[in-house]
């Protein structure tokens, strides 16, 4: 059986560091050296979009390889994980609004109505930016019982996270499936989980 230390856990936070810090070098060279094409606006989007996706399905897999190989002190990276998440999110959005509408944002309102693609998106950005708000622990502590029901919005947010890839995508399935194939089956993973916190939820206003 794999035995944590908090030195193994530190060692995961470094790699975590190092490998996003690498992506984001791989960006800044692949913006500065024509790596996206002929398009490179909608390459620095794919791009961070897809690195959202990828660190918040990487989040939501920590509960299950702590769960299946009693990896307790796997837990402490989550939070590093989900801030990575919002991170890319957060320059995914900022180069929509930059490059795309030119920081016009009546012309964000319209695209929300227009394309619903996008407001899936948009809906997944405003939970991870409260998750991430309030991912503190002193914040942690003075919520209480709701920091937990306020978190449980991962869930949620990777399913119009999911919606917003798949919608967005132009051209073939292959990969948009494998990604909607990956989150249902995180989430399918925690479906007991899910019935217990209901069930528990509407015996406790029947009462």
């Amino acid at each position: 059986m794999i035995k944590l230390t908090p030195a193994h856990v530190i060692v995961i936070k470094c790699l975590i560091h190092l490998a996003s810090i690498a992506f984001f070098i791989q960006l800044v060279w692949l913006t500065f050296n024509n790596g996206f094409g002929a398009d490179p606006v909608k390459g620095i989007e794919h791009f961070t979009g897809k690195a959202a996706l990828n660190t918040l399905l990487i989040t939501l897999c920590v509960t299950p390889l702590v769960r299946i190989f009693r990896l307790g002190l796997l837990v402490r990276v989550r939070r590093l994980l989900g801030l990575y998440s919002f991170t890319w999110a957060f320059i995914h959005l900022s180069a929509y609004v930059a490059f795309d509408l030119g920081f016009d944002w009546g012309l964000l309102a319209s695209e929300l109505t227009d394309r619903p693609y996008l407001l899936f998106g948009a809906i997944s950005w405003v939970i991870l930016f409260c998750l991430a708000v309030t991912s503190l622990q002193k914040i942690q502590r003075k919520m209480g019982k709701q920091w937990q029901r306020l978190h449980n919005l991962i869930y949620p947010a990777l399913v119009v996270a999911l919606f917003h890839y798949v919608w967005s995508v132009k051209s073939g399935l292959i990969e948009p499936g494998i990604y909607f194939a990956i989150g249902t089956g995180l989430l399918a993973y925690r479906w007991k989980s899910f019935k217990r916190m209901y069930t528990f939820r509407f015996k406790s206003r029947a009462l």
